[in-house]
């Protein structure tokens, strides 16, 4: 007999986001053979009747879908339109039915790749801060960055009074009207990369991400979506295994000296 937390069967069976299985929890909407569950329970999907929100749970019943969009410019990066105002969403790019989590969001100018997923144990994963998954963006800058605002951007900022984590940046390409970037970092704060290089006085003309984990955007076209193959699958779920640390033979290039 295997048993897990009920928030992280119902997450795996596609029910909703890890949090918010607990937040279903919680309220009393979640029942283990007739009793009601509290947050901490464990449970057996085989054996035990899970049922939320009283239908009963299926943990086999919904096939896990695992996609790579390039997420174009102007598009939201989550799922519903906050403000109600019919602006674009990710969700409306890709034509299947059933709920859909979002993994790595970006800000409405930026694009590249999101991971969407209706794996809610696997989302939760990938999103969270503990887990410190590597993320690979290719940045445009206005101007010519120079060599003291790269170390420092480097070594760390403070924003929001809080020091952001040295990242690895390399200089692409650059002349006196810009830079190009690589970009890798394990962070995510809100618009982390835009507000940095605004700080250091080279406004971002275009942000472009290219991976996430080991999972690369490749040659997928803007606004267009592709299934994972079941070996990037595999290699997802062994890189979330290993707290972000990629396996395999691919891995991020190192630190480059920059040139001036």
């Amino acid at each position: 007999m295997t048993t897990e937390r009920l928030q992280k069967i119902m997450a795996h069976a596609g029910i909703a986001s890890r949090r918010e299985c607990e937040k279903m929890i919680e309220a009393g909407q979640v029942k283990v053979n007739g009793r009601t569950a509290k947050l901490g329970d464990k449970a057996d999907p085989a054996v035990d009747k899970i049922v939320v929100r009283g239908t009963p749970l299926n943990p086999q019943a919904q096939k896990l879908v695992y996609i790579a969009l390039n997420k174009p410019k102007g598009v939201l990066s989550s799922t519903e339109d906050e403000l109600g105002v019919g602006r674009k969403t990710v969700r409306d790019l890709i034509p299947l039915p059933g709920r859909l989590y979002p993994v790595g969001r970006l800000d409405k100018q930026s694009e590249g790749l999101i991971l969407m997923t209706n794996d809610g144990d696997l989302a939760h994963k990938l999103t969270h801060p503990r887990y410190g998954h590597k993320k690979m963006y290719r940045v445009t800058l206005d101007g010519r960055l120079d060599r003291e605002s790269l170390e420092r951007w480097r070594n760390g900022v403070y924003l929001d009074g809080r020091k952001t984590a040295p990242a690895q940046i390399t200089i692409l390409q650059q002349d006196q009207n810009f830079t190009l970037l690589e970009i890798v970092m394990r962070e995510g704060r809100k618009r982390q990369i835009r507000r940095i290089a605004s700080m250091l006085g080279y406004p971002v003309k275009q942000l472009v991400r290219e991976k996430i984990g080991p999972i690369s955007l490749g040659k997928l076209r803007s606004g267009d979506w592709r299934y994972l193959t079941a070996s990037e699958v595999k290699i997802l779920h062994e890189t979330v295994r290993k707290g972000g640390k990629q396996t395999g033979k691919k891995r991020y290039k190192k630190q480059k000296k920059s040139k001036k």
